[in-house]
């Protein structure tokens, strides 16, 4: 399991042949010192920069970049070796953000060769350094282990460099500058994106045009700790200007100052990115992690206030002849008086911090395009015809109980990177127990008809196909707006005879990708393949479910994304239990969502309890059967 670490947390390390990831919202150098024990660097031979990659057990990128992996082998480091310190600067001269505060939180992953990750780290809280020592490997009684150290320097690369002893640090720092500007003058801008066949193998191979990155921000579903800039195929193969397009100047810098007495007005976007979609993806994250982290210290601040009061009463009232005295009334008063000054401080900052959000979520909100905005929003009354696939998709809203008017969307990177399951079992929440079984479960289908139909219009015509699988035919009436639509690759598939047809037609799809990939040759793929991301949508699994249907099922979940073709499952676990645990795999690999509101998911940063609540059509509104109608009409147009 990955260990998500915090500034100072430290984790051992299984394997001693490791890589180091690095994924930044912009351009970034990265490098590693070689230090002794306590951290010293003897020279500037122990340095991997760009303008000198490789050591003995190590090697770094020789260019900035957005995504970065660097090769680590502790076994073969020099001798004396005891400390491999990652650092990260901001390039000089390259038109990008000139501080760690004007960029997307960088996101640190120690992974094996295997791609396994082990821990990582999301750098939060930068401000105005322009390098920072992001973690360091260090040995201890023979032992290699990982420590988040997040320490920036305001004076870059050069102070960062004195600090760790290395002599000469100002002129070593200039010549891994003037290295990264000659890597930059040499090189070549990314690839458009592609919507065929052919792109998706390019992406299946590792060839795509942004890295892959966590998807998803909760546990047990991945999240993005750190989200990563993907292209923009008409971007200029120059400098990148980062500037809102209705802000000045023009970099993204950090909140100008207001005045006395004035508070910063919050703009929708004001985040990196290449496009308007990227900035407001990366400004939803923001303020998820920002949420995230004033509740966990306002939580901590809390209870650090009564354990203090505890154990001042502990002290004072040791005596037993004090605990009915006046001077023990006394002290009872002055330690509730003092936990209570400070839970009313606390609880200062943190609506301050509320307050600040809740502004900010109400210029968002109204500016978010499709893929991101609730059902509720006017963008969804008069849908176009998309023309790309949007980087995200909203699935639902979080928040928390300290302030439940605040929502955070809920976005999943698209394409998907794993399938959904939509509980309609019962769960603990108030919601499911008045809606009863029957209830939960009608929710259930039609919160995965809702994502079924927001899949729809967001991608481009005829670019995202759905089938359905419903084999006793107990969702007809909830799966009728799809039917209806004509949106369907096919009508509902029914009957153990038609959940085997739909999987053997989408394991094909599956096995026929992957070989295309392995051979290299997308052109030679079959004229009937439909280039298309596939979703299939199963009701009441494992109804229906033979074991080989089941294995199929299985494959698609874990082979499946790659090639195209996602899941949505609509299931109750516990009524699937007579499988034993064969199914358990499946489920692990699943986002689970419930059609109601459920505290069953965790943010990656602070591991909060969010309440998840679907995007579901407000109700008496007919925007589905409109949004399904406009799918339709475009697709007839296109021929699909």
């Amino acid at each position: 399991m990955t260990a998500e670490l915090v500034r100072g947390q430290n984790h051992p390390l299984p394997r001693t042949r490791l890589e180091i990831r690095v994924s930044a919202g912009s351009p970034v150098v990265a490098g590693a010192t070689l230090g002794d024990e306590h951290g010293v660097v003897q020279g500037v031979e122990r340095i991997a920069h760009p303008g000198s990659p490789r050591l003995p057990g190590l090697e770094v990128s020789s260019q900035a970049a957005a995504g970065h992996r660097l090769a680590v082998d502790l076994e073969a480091l020099p001798t004396g070796v005891r400390r491999v310190t990652v650092l990260l600067a901001l390039p000089v001269g390259l038109g990008g953000p000139a501080t760690f505060g004007a960029a997307a939180a960088p996101f640190v992953a120690v992974t094996g060769l295997d791609g396994t990750e082990i821990a990582s780290f999301t750098l939060t809280g930068l401000d105005a350094e322009s390098a920072v020592s992001a973690l360091e490997l260090y040995r201890r009684h023979g032992v290699w282990k990982v420590r988040a150290v997040g320490q920036g320097y305001a004076d870059g690369l050069a102070a960062l460099l004195t600090d760790q002893g290395v002599p000469g640090a100002a002129e070593l720092a200039a010549a891994v500058h003037e290295a990264v500007a000659r890597g930059a003058a040499r090189s070549v801008a990314p690839p458009p994106r592609a919507a065929t066949a052919a792109g998706r193998v390019q992406r299946a191979e590792g060839t795509a045009e942004h890295p892959s990155a966590p998807a998803g921000p909760t546990r047990p579903a991945t999240a993005p700790t750190a989200p990563t800039a993907s292209a923009d195929p008409a971007a200029p193969s120059g400098p990148i200007d980062y500037a809102h397009p209705r802000r000045r100047p023009a970099a993204v810098p950090p909140p100008p100052a207001a005045g006395p007495g004035q508070e910063t007005r919050p703009v929708a976007g004001d985040a990196a990115g290449r496009s308007m979609d990227e900035r407001l993806y990366n400004q939803i994250w923001g303020m998820f992690e920002d949420l995230a982290r004033s509740a966990a210290a306002w939580r901590s601040a809390v209870e650090f206030a009564e354990s203090r009061m505890g154990r001042e009463l502990d002290r004072v009232l040791s005596d037993p002849r004090d605990r009915i005295s006046a001077a023990g009334d006394r002290a009872r008063q002055e330690a509730r008086a003092k936990r209570d000054e400070l839970i009313a401080r606390a609880r200062e900052v943190f609506d301050r911090d509320l307050d600040r959000l809740a502004a900010e979520a109400a210029v968002v909100e109204p500016a978010l395009p499709a893929a991101y905005a609730g059902w509720a929003n006017p963008v969804w009354h008069a849908p176009g015809v998309a023309m790309d696939m949007p980087m995200a998709l909203r699935i639902g809203d979080l928040h928390l109980p300290e302030r439940t008017g605040l929502r955070i969307p809920l976005l999943v990177r698209l394409p998907m990177e794993r399938g959904v399951w939509v509980d309609s079992g019962r769960t603990d929440s108030e919601a499911a127990d008045l809606l009863g079984a029957d209830g939960v479960r009608r929710l259930a289908v039609e919160s995965a008809v809702t994502l079924a139909a927001r899949l729809l219009a967001v991608y481009p015509p005829g670019e995202f196909s759905v089938h359905v699988v419903d084999p006793a035919g107990a969702a007809a009436p909830q799966l009728a707006p799809l039917v209806d639509a004509g949106v369907l690759a096919g009508p509902p598939a029914a009957g153990a005879a038609g959940v085997a047809a739909v999987l053997a037609h989408l394991t094909r799809h599956v096995d026929l990708m992957q070989m295309a990939v392995r051979a290299g040759a997308a052109d030679s793929l079959p004229p009937d393949l439909d280039a298309a991301e596939h979703l299939l949508v199963i009701n009441d699994f494992p109804h229906g479910f033979d074991d080989r249907a089941v294995t199929q099922l299985r494959y698609l979940a874990d082979e499946g994304p790659s090639a195209g073709v996602h899941l949505l499952i609509v299931a109750d676990r516990a009524e699937a239990r007579a499988y034993g645990p064969v199914l358990d795999p499946l489920w692990r690999s699943l986002l689970r969502i419930t059609p109601v509101a459920d505290d069953h998911l965790a943010d990656p940063w602070v591991g909060h309890a969010w309440t998840f609540e679907p995007a579901a059509v407000p109700p008496g509104s007919r925007v589905l059967e409109q949004v399904l109608a406009a799918v339709a009409a475009a697709r007839r147009t296109v021929g699909r």
